[in-house]
């Protein structure tokens, strides 16, 4: 076979090319493959995504416990905090999408979360507001890698059907229930103690993610062909059964052609503005979420504990309508916009009622944090969608672009002189998840048209042969004539 067509083969497609028939795979088979994968993958990627997120809500704990007045903050030093962050993201996404591409997604995941881990210990001896911006410029450069390898790893290791309810799990919003715990255990430390409680709360969670991240280096695999926890047949059986996804699974050759696929594709350009829009009141809600409560009457302690039902509203959520638009065939856009209509409403009832109505202001804001399902629901399109492995890697770092500059306006939406109430912050968060429905139902509409213009130009899509490799064949999605879009 000559170069050029060996460019265009998939790793995968030279793997099974390469290695003893097993028979067919039955059922039970499968079956086993795909729990032990979710044994193995599932809790390595979860604590991963998990620990990274801790880092960056626990801003709003640490200032529970004096974090602006120590260091000195004042007008919308703060806010610059959180929206800072974003924009070292969206800088180094320009150099993480060729990294995930031409390197092993789980090693670039695991040294960024180690480089990342030990910037957050470096909080503590920092103790003004311009090293602090200037850490968390970097921070937020480091976890440019973070998101693009995650979204890799999953839709390299399941199916498109299997995608949505794995998304669900890793990207669940157990940071939280983790970062309450820990500012909970940080509360009960004497006050007489040799260093700040929000110092501690720092060197807690970066020694904790230090440790992890050296030992994902060394366990996580990139692919089902190199899964150490798999045997012989089961590597093959896991890798083969992935060619219904016509996504491929790896392939190190850069091609111009398909970062040019990327950047005219109308659905990677509606995922990065539903990005954006759904990430305002992410950036917003990570910054300022637990001075909200604080500021409705309770004390830091109190305040830390009832963040942690963010984290299970929000895991929840995800989990149940993830499970729904994997169930409900082609209507992932559809199920979206129906979770949207949650955080509407808790965002109405936190504006409308009085502040005095303390249980309705918290029902209000935990209905809020059900923003996270739709935006679980947004990757997996991303996923099941986009073929060809550098039009994934450079389409996974253009959204998460929108990720990073939802999350650098959504703080800036939080005016200090507005507090407690912050109308201009929940306005914002108001109108932006209407503008997502907008969005969903206009990327449904894409996709489907793309979909009948293929039918009406090569016929209805066709199963796979049995043992051929065009679904690892690494062309995009637009240039397989059999690939046909979710919705």
């Amino acid at each position: 076979m000559d170069k050029s067509k060996l460019a265009d083969l998939d790793d995968a497609a030279q793997y099974l090319a390469g290695h003893d028939e097993f028979g067919p795979m039955t059922p039970e088979k499968e079956k086993a493959i795909v729990r032990k994968l979710d044994a193995w993958m599932i809790p390595l990627l979860l604590f991963a995504a998990t620990l990274g997120a801790v880092d960056k809500v626990e801003i709003g704990t640490a200032s529970l416990y004096g974090f602006q007045t120590d260091n000195h903050m004042h007008g919308q030093q703060y806010s610059w905090l959180g929206s800072i962050l974003p924009v070292g993201q969206v800088i180094g996404l320009i150099p993480a999408s060729w990294l995930v591409h031409r390197y092993r997604p789980g090693r670039v995941l695991a040294v960024a979360s180690l480089l990342w881990s030990v910037l957050t210990t470096l909080y503590a001896p920092c103790r003004n507001w311009g090293g602090l911006m200037a850490l968390r410029f970097i921070m937020g450069f480091l976890e440019a890698a973070i998101t693009p390898s995650l979204t890799m790893l999953i839709a390299g290791f399941y199916k498109k059907s299997e995608q949505a309810t794995r998304n669900a799990l890793v990207f669940a919003y157990f940071s939280s229930i983790i970062n309450g715990f820990f500012a909970f255990v940080v509360g009960k430390i004497p006050d007489d103690a040799p260093l700040l409680k929000w110092q501690y709360l720092y060197i807690l969670t970066g020694c904790i993610n230090v440790a992890y991240s050296l030992f994902l280096f060394f366990v996580l695999p990139d692919s089902p062909m190199g899964a150490r926890f798999l045997t012989p047949e089961q590597k093959y059986h896991a890798t083969r059964r992935l060619a219904d996804n016509r996504t491929g699974i790896s392939n190190r050759v850069w091609k111009w052609n398909q970062v040019a696929e990327a950047f005219l594709d109308a659905k990677v350009w509606l995922i990065f503005l539903f990005n954006i829009v759904i990430n305002i009141p992410n950036g917003g809600l990570v910054t300022f979420g637990s001075i909200i409560i604080r500021n409705l009457g309770f004390d830091a302690l109190e305040s830390s504990l009832l963040t942690m039902p963010f984290g299970v509203v929000a895991t929840s959520g995800a989990w149940f309508f993830s499970y729904v638009a994997s169930r409900w065939h082609n209507r992932r856009s559809l199920v979206a916009c129906i979770a949207l209509v949650l955080p509407i409403i808790g965002t109405a009832v936190v504006y409308g009622l009085p502040r005095s109505n303390i249980p309705g202001q918290m029902v209000g804001l935990y209905l809020m944090y059900f923003y996270w399902p739709p935006y679980v629901v947004g990757i997996s399109l991303l996923q099941a969608n986009t073929a060809g492995q550098t039009k994934k890697a450079v389409a996974y770092s253009l959204v998460t672009i929108g990720y990073a500059v939802g999350a650098l306006v959504g703080p800036q939406t939080f005016r200090a002189d507005q507090a407690p109430k912050y109308t201009g912050g929940v306005v914002a968060m108001l109108a932006g998840y209407c503008v997502c429905i907008v969005i969903l139902l206009a990327y449904w509409a894409v996709a489907a048209a793309q979909n009948r213009s293929k039918d009406r130009r090569f016929g209805g899509q066709r199963e796979l042969v049995e043992g051929s490799v065009e679904g690892f064949v690494d062309l995009t999605d637009g240039e397989q004539e059999g690939f046909r879009y979710t919705t």
